[in-house]
């Protein structure tokens, strides 16, 4: 290879995110003849990989191990055979990853579902076609935390809200339920706002999330400056769309940076979040440690300063309520690999519960006579 085409090997690697860290990192496995590349997709034990020479199917069967979160996935950095050692090449194994975007599974089981690896930013898509769902913003916001990258909500369709008081409230509205996170409104239609979320997406891995009909493949057509992702009509009733994206795609943008699109999301259940539920309700979690008592539940225990910040109109009761319900579920998440974790959740429910009654029996006596 002459150094004009090396350079250009380095440049394809460097635009899908390649860097001296996963150089490094890769060195051993470049001893051994292996070559880098980006898992752009993963489809029934194979997976397109982006190499210094281009796109190459890999068989994933040495990369297939019973935790299904190391299991290969679209954003991971892969080590794969030459060139001329077979149709399809293996995927050997893949570098250690930085970030990784991880749900729980829709069975009952505590299985989690690994979405997206190394990761920059995680973008929320919401549609402004329908009402704001606060508490879904709010859930997926924790597992944007949990990942590791940095959250943005995008809220699209914004042609759709043209007076612009009402739309500032709903700006405002998120804002509240995602602090320290970015807000933007963007309407692929006019272009409003696109230019500073291109902007955003240029630096890094970005990942596009949200349930089906949130504009996540027109985001990304718009970004490509080109019709790559199929998109189909909202139904008017409930402004939901179909699943247009049926894969995970990570996408070369033509201003720099790379965009992982995936399929909408009907189900986004936690999967051991805590510290992203901690950073979604930070100011919760401030006031808390102003409580009486350090493992005061915020309900009726005395000296409690979050339901102090409830009452004197600090706090909005629907922020508590969906505090309440994200700790809940991320600790019966966590307490299903755990069965001693288990009994003492349902213990401590249960204590919880007696005490409730008790301090109700006791407020409707002392009213008595």
């Amino acid at each position: 290879m002459n150094s004009s085409s090396a350079f250009d090997a380095q440049d394809v690697l460097a635009g899908c995110g390649w860097d001296e860290g996963w150089a490094a990192e890769f060195a051993p496995y470049a001893a051994q003849g292996l070559v880098p590349g980006r898992v752009v997709r993963v489809d029934r034990g194979l997976c397109d990989v982006m190499t210094a020479d281009g796109i190459v199917r890999a068989d994933t069967a040495f990369v297939t191990p019973h935790d299904p979160l190391r299991v290969i996935c679209t954003g991971d950095w892969a080590a794969v055979d030459p060139d001329g050692a077979g149709d399809p090449r293996y995927a050997r194994t893949y570098l250690p990853r930085r970030t990784s975007f991880v749900r729980s599974t829709s069975s009952k089981r505590s299985d989690g579902q690994i979405l997206a690896a190394n990761v920059d930013h995680a973008i929320v898509a919401v549609s402004l076609a329908v009402e704001l769902d606060l508490g879904r913003i709010e859930r997926f916001l924790a597992l944007a935390w949990e990942s590791g990258a940095q959250p943005l909500v995008v809220l699209t369709k914004a042609d759709l809200v043209p007076d612009p008081v009402t739309l500032a409230h709903l700006v405002q509205d998120v804002e509240a339920a995602a602090p320290g996170v970015q807000v933007l409104t963007v309407s692929s239609l006019t272009g409003e706002g696109m230019d500073v979320f291109g902007t955003v997406v240029a630096g890094g891995t970005s990942v596009l999330l949200g349930i089906s009909g949130a504009g996540k493949s027109t985001l990304a057509n718009a970004l490509l400056g080109a019709d790559v992702m199929e998109v189909q009509a909202t139904r008017d009733v409930d402004g939901k769309g179909r699943h247009t994206t049926t894969t995970r795609n990570l996408l070369l943008l033509p201003g720099g940076g790379v965009l992982i699109d995936t399929p909408g999301l009907r189900g986004v259940g936690l999967y051991d979040a805590e510290t992203g539920v901690g950073q979604v309700f930070s100011e919760i979690e401030d006031y808390a440690e102003q409580c009486r008592f350090h493992d005061c539940a915020h309900q009726a225990e005395p000296g409690c300063a979050v339901r102090d910040a409830v009452d004197r109109g600090e706090l909005a009761q629907r922020r508590l309520d969906s505090y309440r319900k994200l700790q809940r579920e991320n600790q019966w998440i966590v307490a299903k690999t755990d069965a001693r974790l288990r009994a003492e959740i349902r213990r401590e429910w249960r204590l919880r519960g007696a005490e409730g009654r008790a301090n109700h029996d006791a407020k409707r006596g002392g009213g008595r006579s």
